[in-house]
């Protein structure tokens, strides 16, 4: 059974930072791109970012580009979502995800490529 838990949501004050983590359980996500997306109330999913596997070649939205990074550990079957400058626009919940095994260095934007999904973790940033 595929699991993506994500953690590390939260209360944070405009300008302040969080992390969000997500561990990847039950199958191997090598060639599987990883990403962020968050979805605010009454708005449509949206992407935030994505990593490949291999080379770990990132790609950001521009609301968050410069302000948030992505990484994650292999080894562990883990990903990272480091969130710096946060403004009261960043908050939403956050969702981690999962595509199947496409390519070495695959990484995609479009929430529909994405297989797996992990069940969110709220992030309020407060003016």
């Amino acid at each position: 059974q595929v699991q993506l838990v994500e953690s590390g949501g939260g209360l944070a004050q405009a300008g302040g930072s969080l992390r969000l983590s997500c561990a990847a359980s039950g199958r191997t996500f090598s060639r599987s791109a990883m990403g962020w997306f968050r979805q605010a109330p009454g708005k449509p999913r949206e992407f935030v970012a994505t990593i490949s596997w291999k080379t770990q070649v990132t790609y950001y939205s521009d609301s968050v580009k410069g302000r948030f990074t992505i990484s994650r550990d292999n080894a562990k079957n883990t990903v990272t979502l480091q969130m710096y400058s946060l403004e009261p626009e960043d908050t939403a919940v956050y969702y981690c995800a999962a595509t199947s095994g496409r390519g070495i260095d695959y990484y995609s934007w479009n929430p529909e490529d994405y297989a797996y999904w992990g069940q969110g973790t709220q992030v309020t940033v407060s003016s």
